[in-house]
């Protein structure tokens, strides 16, 4: 079973930001739906726009909906920023570099004595 939509956020080019309730995020494509008459209304941004939440669906004014399967099967994960990467390389790093200097500090005290 896929889960329930939670929220939804606007992009542009006609495509929504959808947060599900197991916290993934994923970007639905509707231009795709314009080719059907009933969909064609989406067209007009107004409309497009008042799309909602409800029970883990999106609905729009006019008895217009998509299922949570739809949205979830049919949208693209939204991928990681690669700052987030970079954090972690970062601070792998500068573990490594305090571990180097640890070790030149520890020699340096020999010497000393």
């Amino acid at each position: 079973m896929n889960p329930y939509v939670k929220s939804i956020q606007f992009k542009e080019d006609y495509r929504l930001l959808l947060t599900f309730e197991n916290g993934e995020k994923r970007i639905f494509d509707l231009t795709p739906y314009f080719n059907k008459p009933v969909f064609a209304r989406w067209k007009n941004t107004a409309l497009f726009k008042t799309a909602r939440v409800v029970s883990g669906s999106v609905e729009w004014q006019g008895e217009i909906d998509l299922s949570y399967d739809t949205l979830y099967l049919e949208s693209k994960a939204v991928k990681k920023f690669p700052s987030q990467s970079k954090t972690t390389r970062g601070k792998k790093k500068n573990i490594a570099v305090a571990a180097v200097q640890k070790k030149k500090l520890s020699k340096a005290r020999v010497a000393m004595k």
